[in-house]
């Protein structure tokens, strides 16, 4: 973990109000992984205060690109960074994915904004000759991943709430079809979301909280609200086997069989 000030390379927009902001920094290039993130300062002043995580989308040895969503004030200033501007980046945070060597076939399910730390695993793990299949869901069409920034070796499909594109319903309604199929199984995204992705990949295990025995690797990328993105404020707290974790430190990356799911009221 360092404290960087990173050029903004450039910044593309690829979705509505979704940015891809590419940073400089030799140090970010070497040292993330897929599943980390990075805490950036948002403006030059102590307002707004806290610095907001952003997941890293891809890793190159030049620095790192993050995919930005303008939803509010910090993120909408970082969105706005313009070639040539500085960030003040606190990072590679986090536990990032890992994959067994022994695994070929890696399912891959992204839910939102979920998707991006999902690509830089997927680019990762091809080189090694892993076949991948990456299942991303959204509200509407216009809010799904862009195909032509998927990597080609990968087989993608969508499903989309409104049915504007590709499946319609819930994206967790695509992973039964690949559980047989799959070594391994990586998600990321809301935990309503996450839940379901254990269930599925383990459906005897449905209403057991804690249960552990899943049959296969299942790594969840958890999305909480960060303070200090330290492990000091305790504001990303999740349940698990082992009592409370922090999602920033423990995290974000956990295995499925980690976590305690509460209650649905």
């Amino acid at each position: 973990m360092d404290l960087i000030c990173a050029r903004v390379a450039s910044n593309d927009v690829i979705m509505p109000g979704t940015h891809v902001l590419a940073l400089e920094s030799a140090a970010l290039g070497r040292a993330a992984a897929p599943g980390q993130f990075v805490h950036i300062r948002a403006g030059i002043t102590w307002d707004p205060l806290l610095r907001r995580p952003m997941s890293i989308y891809q890793i190159r040895p030049q620095g790192v690109s993050v995919m930005v969503r303008a939803i509010g004030e910090g993120s909408t200033m970082i969105a706005a960074s313009r070639p040539g501007d500085t960030l003040d980046v606190l990072g590679p945070l986090g536990r990032p994915f890992s994959v067994d060597p022994a695994a070929r076939r890696l399912l891959m399910v992204g839910g939102g904004y979920g998707v991006a730390p999902l690509v830089a695993l997927a680019e990762r793990v091809l080189p090694r000759g892993c076949e991948v299949v990456l299942l991303v869901g959204a509200a509407t069409a216009e809010l799904v991943f862009p195909t032509g920034l998927v990597p080609p070796e990968v087989e993608y499909q969508a499903a989309t709430m409104d049915g504007s594109l590709g499946h319609h319903g819930f994206v967790t309604e695509l992973v039964p079809a690949y559980i047989a199929w799959a070594d391994a199984v990586y998600a990321c995204g809301p935990t309503p979301m996450l839940e379901a992705v254990a269930r599925v990949s383990r459906p005897a295990a449905a209403g057991r909280a804690g249960a552990v025995d899943f049959p296969k690797p299942v790594q969840l990328a958890m999305e909480q609200h960060m303070g200090c993105a330290m492990g000091v404020c305790l504001g990303c707290v999740v349940k698990t086997r082992h009592g409370y974790q922090r999602v920033c430190r423990d995290g974000p990356v956990f295995d499925a069989g980690e976590l305690v799911w509460e209650p649905t009221r």
